[in-house]
């Protein structure tokens, strides 16, 4: 089970900013991690020495000797510290340079706590995956964790299970006894056994990762690493690397050569999700590997061969895309071998219910809680509700609920803001008529639109009301060609 581990898990937290060190350091006590706070980065290092924290959270651009300098000398030192970085700008130099010298994860400011919280999971997960009770992750050659090692055992571990113990440990919920997803169950049990590369398609939130680990874990690869990367979290300068690698001194800053993700892969699957997000000038590389089984390094010579299984996502049309010039058409039909279509959650007929009971039990249990169930009242609300976020904004609502709620039944008052809106539950005032044919994409559209002029335009709030992260808000509004001004609310560019 992808555990959280509340007693374990130490933070060292670095940022000079007074309100977001405390409001952060609350929040993570809340959630069970020892945190420990450092203004700059020479402080930080102090701590680094004295208390060897199990993660570092550090802002690129710390006073002192910069945020990079603590990812330098935790790396030179052979710390098992995980890295995750923070930076309101993913171009600046120095967000660059610490990816390059070893950090393990990204957080793009501003962000939502909860965000935050995800990637320190992510981390969290590859070092239980290798040791149990945080013991300390082994270093590799080039100075990281070795999370292809942690990957695999953590697989292994759980391949062998039955569908329904799989399940029941699930991370993000495949749970459900509809119609709609027991045709994705079915498409998973036929598919997994083969090589094909896998394209999946479906709405934000409705569980692509898990799916394409479910694809991992039922195939003859179950054994070998399952690697993840989200395309859009990574700069478009660091793209080539991660993926493929580069060798010592190919650019300002490698100063060791260093493996990329599909050589980490190898054996595996590497699931590349929002594969959308990649430049034109990415694609091609990333053709050329798939289509000669070979990779090169960043400053390399050498053919590297490799052996992977490719699972790739998008949240966004592809075809749309392609018509647009956006995306080669020849990586397209490599990657889609074999589409699979992830339904929403409004498809989903009595999913809702079972997906609530499933994060109710395991929030409460991650949390140390008692366990706790909604009213009738509060119940038929989540059931009346559109879900634009689908299963991740439900499961968002049950853990803001379990939270905020004192009593052991959680009523109307425990659930988010967007339910209600001066007294009146928030669903039934965005109740409109809208004709049986209309597209769901233009169902979305309008249920953002509302979510966006509720909240006056903060973005912010809009996108954890809908439960989503702010960047696929942005996407979805340029998606939709929307503009807002808070004088004129919302208009289209078109």
């Amino acid at each position: 089970m992808y555990a959280h581990i509340p007693e374990s898990a130490s933070i060292l937290l670095i940022d000079d900013e007074p309100a977001i060190r405390e409001n952060l350091q609350r929040f993570l006590r809340q959630r069970g991690y020892r945190t420990i706070t450092a203004s700059d980065s020479l402080e930080a290092l102090g701590h680094v020495t004295d208390d060897s924290p199990d993660i570092v959270l550090v802002d690129a651009t710390a006073p002192g000797p910069t945020g990079v300098r603590v990812v330098q000398e935790i790396k030179s030192r052979r710390m098992n510290a995980s890295i995750v970085v923070m930076s309101a700008y993913p171009t600046l130099d120095q967000s660059v340079q610490a990816f390059r010298y070893g950090a393990e994860d990204y957080v793009t400011k501003p962000f939502e706590f909860v965000e935050v919280a995800k990637v320190l999971e992510r981390v969290i997960t590859k070092l239980r995956a290798n040791t149990s009770d945080l013991e300390p992750t082994s270093v590799g050659d080039n100075g990281r964790p070795s999370s292809s090692k942690s990957h695999s055992r953590g697989r292994r571990a759980r391949s062998s299970r039955s569908n329904q113990e799989w399940v029941r440990e699930s991370k993000t919920a495949l749970v459900g006894s509809s119609r709609a997803i027991k045709k994705v169950f079915a498409v998973i049990d036929r598919i997994a056994p083969t090589d094909s590369s896998v394209l999946i398609t479906g709405a934000t939130g409705t569980g692509k990762e898990l799916v394409a680990l479910a694809i991992h874990e039922r195939s003859r690869r179950a054994s070998g690493s399952f690697v993840d990367i989200n395309c859009s979290a990574i700069p478009e300068t660091l793209i080539e690397a991660e993926l493929f690698g580069h060798q010592r001194g190919a650019f300002t800053g490698a100063h060791e050569t260093r493996r990329g993700l599909f050589e980490e892969a190898s054996g595996g699957t590497i699931f590349l999700d929002e594969i959308d997000a990649l430049d034109l000038s990415a694609q091609a590389k990333l053709l050329r590997v798939i289509q000669e089984r070979m990779l090169r390094r960043v400053g390399g010579r050498e053919n590297i061969p490799i052996d992977v299984r490719i699972i790739s996502a998008a949240n966004g049309d592809l075809r749309a895309a392609i018509a647009k010039g956006k995306f080669r058409a020849d990586l397209f039909f490599r990657l889609r071998v074999v589409p699979l279509h992830l339904p929403t959650l409004r498809e989903r007929d009595n999913d809702v219910a079972l997906l609530i009971n499933h994060f109710l039990n395991r929030h409460a249990e991650r949390n140390g809680l008692c366990p706790k169930h909604f009213s009738d009242e509060a119940m038929r609300a989540l059931m009346r509700f559109p879900w634009p976020g689908n299963v991740r904004e439900l499961e968002n609502a049950v853990e803001y609920a379990l939270a905020i709620g004192s009593e052991e039944v959680l009523g109307l008052d425990d659930l988010p803001p967007e339910f209600s809106q001066e007294g009146e539950p928030l669903n039934d005032s965005l109740k409109e008529d809208i004709p049986d044919n209309l597209p769901l994409i233009e169902v979305e559209r309008r249920h953002i639109i509302k979510i966006l002029q509720r909240f006056g335009g903060h973005q912010i709030k809009t996108a954890t009301a809908l439960g989503i992260d702010r960047r696929t808000l942005y996407r979805k509004l340029k998606q939709y060609d929307l503009m807002f001004s808070r004088e004129e609310g919302i208009s289209s560019i078109k």
